[in-house]
């Protein structure tokens, strides 16, 4: 396989990995939401309205993607690459962990708890990407910035409840 065309994959499952996750992260949510979400849930008043979230994500995960992609080119290069990709693939299985606590479990005090520490390895992962290329640790500002207002936004839920 010619390098372009092996860059070429990369981008591909690195785009489609974390869109992955989105859709594992939808299933265990769509039955929560139409109910127990948005009948039975105090929440307060700066939730967003529902429409935002299905657009939010996508292009956080694009991000991500994207981020995860240019950290995988310098595999070879850098030596803090590997350890970046590993934080990278805990954060994302904390993201998708968290819906199945949240939405699935109907378990908003848990959910809190582990959000706490996905944001703990989405800053870790951001601060690697940073140090190994900066482009890739500025595609997940707008990730980390929105997690932490979910943070708030679940910790608000779980009081309220």
């Amino acid at each position: 396989m010619s390098p372009k065309t092996k860059s070429a994959v990369a981008l591909i499952i690195a785009l489609a990995l974390p869109q992955l996750a989105g859709l594992l992260g939808a299933i265990a949510t769509a039955d929560s939401v139409s109910t127990w979400y948005v009948d039975e849930l105090n929440k307060p008043a700066f939730t967003p309205p529902g429409f935002v979230f299905p657009i939010v994500w996508p292009l956080l995960y694009l991000f991500m993607g994207i981020a995860s992609w240019q950290i995988w080119k310098t595999l070879g290069d850098h030596p803090l690459a590997r350890r970046a990709l590993w934080l990278y693939g805990i954060q994302l299985l904390l993201n998708t962990l968290w819906s199945f606590l949240f939405f699935g479990l109907r378990m908003p005090g848990l959910a809190f708890a582990e959000i706490l520490l996905l944001w703990l390895f989405i800053a870790l992962t951001m601060a690697y990407f940073f140090k190994i290329r900066r482009s890739a640790g500025w595609l997940f500002v707008p990730y980390l910035l929105w997690v932490s207002f979910a943070t708030v936004l679940n910790g608000t839920i779980w009081w309220m409840n």
